[in-house]
């Protein structure tokens, strides 16, 4: 029989014996979960697309049904690219100091020079790691050949890859800065620029995720602008589609602005030119909505579509007869400022509406969070992650800031409009989502009801008591003084 200090001698060998063949190799510790990798960004952002133009894209009406819909998203100015510099950086015109397309206040000189380049979405999101793209059309004045000062034609900081064009508007004709060199496409059906940029964003999402590495991808299309081109495949397309005559068709509001005043009904001939534009518009939608189809269908094939944020919006509206304007952007009223936003991915709501008031300078913010980097101070704008993934927002902003520097008619301006389609004077406005509120260089006003008065017909500023005057310039001039995060959150919160 076996003595008690055997017996525990032997238990003993017995346990350690155990212990020793669970345990890991000599030396090692238990290893670490692995870390979730960073959501990819795809960015899918139209030239001048508004919000009649949704119902003729049904890969944007299958991106609401998946994801959110902001419906109270606006621009900072309805204008290229004043707009397209606060989507890059988060900041107002006033901060990132570009008002217009050109000259000492605008375009991609301006924006360079202020030092806007160092600091935008995808300075950031490179400094996390991810590999960044961009496609298409990149801000006014920039061309694709242009060295600036340096061996090579210029790409700006931030970027991995780059495929842009300066003069894409007629899709045609034209030539990229791809990585630094300059390749020019032709007049054929596959040099067609929006099915280019497909091509090439499909590419891209691809080597990306074969890569393993965190993408983010904006693809800025050419289209809808002027001179709407369509892809040959799409020139038959709705066949005697007219523009929308909506209660604002050719109808001055009341106590119109005197830049807006003078203008008479619409002639027959500019009828038939805005039915025959709108149509083409809508034609050449047709290869946007195709190039979303192309790049989802890309995402799920690569095994990246559930850990990507895919994101459509548009640089500005678009007014196509309404205040007696013909086909143009610039002004304060909804047809130009307001602008659809659909986000869809990780977390997102699907099939959900927010009516917070949001902006393009809250986008740069959310792509930051995103990729899990902080928000830096100078960002004027805010997250709207949060939003998209369903939380409460007691205490969000009630306004949105619109700044315009006006009038603008240089000649060699894509954009540039007159009386007939809206040459607005300098104004900033504010909007909330009951109200517009516009103040003239010239010391004119307006104020809209958009409850009682959802089209902007009653212009009803001369008839506010003064208070209420005194409250809206008070809030307005803080939203238009404010330079940091905090303080232009706080000016964000106007009378309502």
């Amino acid at each position: 029989m076996m003595s008690t200090r055997r017996y525990l001698a032997a238990a003993a060998v017995a346990a350690l014996t155990l212990l020793a063949a669970w345990a890991p190799a000599r030396g090692a510790e238990p290893a670490p979960a692995p870390a979730a990798p960073l959501p990819n960004i795809v960015f899918v952002l139209v030239d001048d697309l508004a919000w009649n133009l949704v119902q003729y894209l049904p890969q944007v009406q299958q991106l609401q049904r998946d994801g959110v819909t902001f419906t109270n998203y606006t621009v900072t100015d309805s204008l290229c690219c004043p707009s397209r510099s606060s989507i890059l950086t988060g900041q107002f015109p006033h901060d990132t100091g570009v008002f217009t397309n050109g000259g000492s206040d605008g375009g991609f000189a301006v924006f360079k020079g202020r030092g806007n380049e160092t600091r935008t979405f995808a300075t950031v999101l490179q400094s996390r790691g991810y590999r960044t793209g961009f496609m298409g059309k990149y801000l006014n004045g920039y061309l694709p050949a242009d060295t600036q000062g340096g061996a090579l034609p210029y790409v700006p900081p931030g970027w991995s890859e780059w495929y842009v064009a300066g003069n894409g508007y007629p899709e045609y004709d034209y030539d990229l800065n791809e990585n630094h060199t300059v390749v020019h496409y032709g007049g054929e059906p596959a040099d067609y620029l929006t099915n280019v940029l497909s091509r090439k964003g499909k590419d891209f999402v691809q080597r990306a995720a074969t890569a393993g590495v965190p993408f983010l991808l904006e693809v800025s299309t050419f289209a809808p602008h002027s001179p709407f081109t369509p892809a040959n495949q799409d020139l038959d397309d709705f066949p005697g589609l007219t523009a929308p005559r909506s209660a604002a068709y050719d109808r001055l509001p009341t106590d119109a602005p005197s830049w807006l005043a003078g203008n008479g009904p619409l002639t027959a001939q500019e009828r038939s030119t805005l039915d025959a534009n709108f149509r083409k518009r809508a034609q050449a939608v047709q290869a946007v909505d195709r190039l979303i189809g192309n790049l989802r269908a890309q995402l799920a094939d690569s095994g990246v579509a559930d850990n990507t944020y895919l994101v459509f919006s548009s640089d500005n509206g678009f007014h196509m007869g309404e205040y007696r304007l013909t086909g143009g952007k610039q002004t304060a009223f909804d047809t130009d400022v307001r602008v659809p936003l659909v986000l869809a991915g990780p977390g997102v709501v699907p099939g959900s509406q927010r009516p917070e008031i949001a902006q393009n300078i809250d986008l740069a913010p959310t792509f930051h969070r995103i990729g899990g980097a902080d928000v830096g101070t100078y960002i004027d704008g805010r997250s709207l992650l949060p939003l998209a993934q369903g939380d409460a927002a007691p205490s969000w902003r009630t306004g949105a800031l619109i700044e315009h520097h006006g009038p603008n008619q240089a000649a060699d301006d894509p954009d540039a409009q007159g009386r007939r389609n809206g040459s607005p004077i300098t104004y900033n406005a504010l909007r909330t989502a009951t109200y517009t509120y516009v103040e003239y260089s010239n010391g004119e006003r307006e104020y809209y009801d958009r409850v009682a008065d959802p089209h902007q017909l009653h212009n009803i500023a001369a008839a506010l008591p003064a208070a209420r005057l005194a409250d809206l310039r008070q809030a307005l001039a803080a939203y238009v003084g404010c330079h940091s995060h905090s303080s232009c959150w706080a000016a964000g919160h106007v009378p309502t």
